[in-house]
């Protein structure tokens, strides 16, 4: 397959949140055929379909004084985070055309993000029942998802830098008492995010091409 690119740059999620819809819609409409939006994110606090909001662990106002936003939102899963020192990558495919099975596609985004680390000589590893990709104990990569007609929005986020890792502090991350790690962290030097973006784009290339999808 192939697909649009739009790189966003470093927005806020609810400009983010809408440029998905409006994206979805033309897909719907076939305006265009597939598309992928990368971009980063000002601090935000996300809350999915099973989010419970004792998962945030801290209290409105001081969340505001930290300037951190919270957005209850339609895709799966609980809470999380997202801050610019992440890749976040929103997959708008039509499914009609690829594998119309979710669990299929969540396991592909979780490749993806295990592909990219393996470039870097990390071996990212999955939990059985626990959607997203671990480094050892620690997870680098969470995901989450909406389905419209069977196109995809919403998607996957790849910690990079350090710089974020200490806001996961603030929630209990897809609703688990678990820890959070980084490109950075785990290699022990800098990475620069604008470098990884072609990276990360290809990859979504290679793992959903038609060949790849027949033989995954």
């Amino acid at each position: 397959m192939d697909f649009k690119v739009f790189d966003l740059g470093l927005i806020d999620f609810a400009t983010g949140w809408q440029f998905q819809k409006d994206i979805v819609a033309q897909v719907r409409n076939n305006r265009i055929a597939d598309a992928l939006i990368i971009c980063r994110h000002y601090p935000v606090i996300t809350l999915g379909r099973l989010a419970g909001l004792d998962n945030i662990l801290i209290s409105r106002p001081e969340l505001n004084e930290r300037k951190i936003s919270v957005y209850e939102i339609e895709r799966g899963g609980d809470v999380t985070y997202h801050g610019p020192g992440q890749i976040t990558v929103y997959p708008i495919f039509d499914l009609n055309y690829l594998v119309k099975d979710i669990r299929f596609f969540l396991r592909q985004l979780e490749a993806v993000a295990i592909d990219l680390l393996t470039d870097f000589g990390i071996s990212g590893i999955r939990y059985p029942g626990s959607t997203g990709v671990w480094v050892e104990k620690n997870k680098i990569a969470s995901i989450g998802i909406a389905i419209k007609s069977w196109i995809t929005y919403h998607g996957l986020s790849i910690n990079i830098k350090n710089e974020d890792l200490a806001n996961f502090g603030l929630i209990k991350p897809c609703g688990m008492n678990i820890k959070m790690t980084s490109l950075e962290s785990v290699l022990g030097r800098h990475i620069e995010i604008e470098d990884l973006k072609a990276s990360v784009i290809c990859k979504f290339r290679e793992r959903f091409n038609s060949q790849t999808l027949i033989d995954t």
